[in-house]
């Protein structure tokens, strides 16, 4: 069958993919409403085009951080890519490679970063974070990715204690023996042992502050983007505390269920920064006319976590390629429909919000 959409890769990792593989990659916390919510707040948003524009040509590039990409839809972090394709996060980065798009390697991958980085030597990639209880073992991994060239610093800040995963805690998730997180090869994860989640134990600080982004700031020359914001609020705090970036997120609806929708939160924090620095988004894009959507309501660029991981299951570097393709092609195309010639035409008055 044809591939068409990024349903049919969905459908295909489902009927392929184990179990446990399966609900670890979709699952959401406690009752999944947020997770959902992230699809279904694209299908409340309508479009309103222009007409008889001349879009002959068209031109999806954009730039993100300084650096231009090929178009404005890039990879996020997603951990243990090896449960979906032997080759794992090492197929994501060529992929991404290939197609000149942003990967955000995750510090749970089952490849290491320097294994990823030999297999897409030209790749533009940044590395997410996390700030661990031992701040060395955090040091040691940010001047690790820096001298690797990796061109940002992505810190989750939504993960003080894991989400409540359900599926995780029925099928006992652990990653299976044959994989391990690569880039925490320093921590004896025999030793530590994995929670429920697959997350290493007694890793993760709850204490975390913005201090600690002051103090991230202070060990490295890269760009730091905080990602996990969903308030203004938030939103001028990461400003004030001199951060490159914002990724608007829920963590893939995997931490607090019942919090808004990414999109839903994106205007605000948009209008919050005015421009001062740059502002991404994560979370249901599903469709072209999705990542058009996020773009007219201030984003620079989206990334997508779930879809990724579908094209792996399919066809490893392959189906990313795939999955990348056709998304962008939307985006063209929904563009084109829309009365858009490039990026930079698209702005919030193609947006209205349904009253339904």
């Amino acid at each position: 069958m044809a591939m068409v959409c990024l349903t049919d890769f969905e459908n295909y990792a489902k009927e392929h993919l184990s179990k446990a593989a399966w609900d670890y990659y979709a699952g959401g916390a406690d009752e999944g409403c947020t997770r959902d919510d992230n699809l279904l707040a694209y299908k409340r948003i309508r479009l309103r085009p222009r007409i008889l524009r001349d879009v002959s040509v068209s031109d999806t590039r954009t730039t993100v951080q300084g650096t231009q990409i090929n178009f404005p839809i890039g990879i996020a972090p997603s951990a243990f890519q090896c449960l979906a394709w032997h080759e794992g996060e090492v197929a994501t980065a060529r992929a991404t490679e290939s197609l000149n798009t942003c990967y955000i390697t995750s510090t749970y991958s089952t490849c290491s970063v320097e294994e990823i980085v030999a297999a897409a030597p030209d790749g533009y990639r940044w590395f997410q974070l996390y700030v661990y209880r031992d701040r060395k073992l955090t040091e040691q991994i940010v001047h690790r990715v820096e001298a690797l060239g990796y061109k940002a610093l992505v810190l989750t800040v939504d993960v003080p204690y894991t989400g409540k995963r359900r599926n995780n805690l029925r099928n006992q998730f652990k990653l299976p023996p044959h994989l391990k997180i690569k880039n925490l090869d320093g921590v004896s994860q025999e030793t530590a042992g994995m929670d429920e989640y697959g997350i290493l134990v007694n890793t993760l600080d709850p204490s975390i502050s913005w201090k600690d982004v002051n103090w991230l700031k202070s060990i490295t020359r890269l760009p730091v983007i905080i990602k996990g914001v969903l308030t203004k609020e938030d939103a001028e705090l990461a400003v004030e505390h001199g951060v490159q970036g914002i990724i608007v997120s829920n963590h893939g609806g995997r931490q607090l269920d019942g919090c808004l929708a990414s999109i839903d939160a994106l205007p605000e924090i948009v209008d919050t920064v005015q421009g001062r620095i740059e502002v991404y988004l994560d979370g249901g894009i599903r469709t072209g006319s999705d990542v058009l959507k996020s773009l007219a309501l201030g984003a620079k660029c989206v990334f997508i976590g779930r879809p990724a991981v579908w094209g792996l299951a399919y066809k490893g570097e392959e189906g990313v390629k795939e999955v990348l393709q056709i998304l962008n092609d939307e985006f063209r195309l929904s563009m084109a429909l829309s009365g858009c010639r490039n990026v930079a035409e698209i702005n919030r008055n193609l947006i209205q919000f349904s009253k339904l």
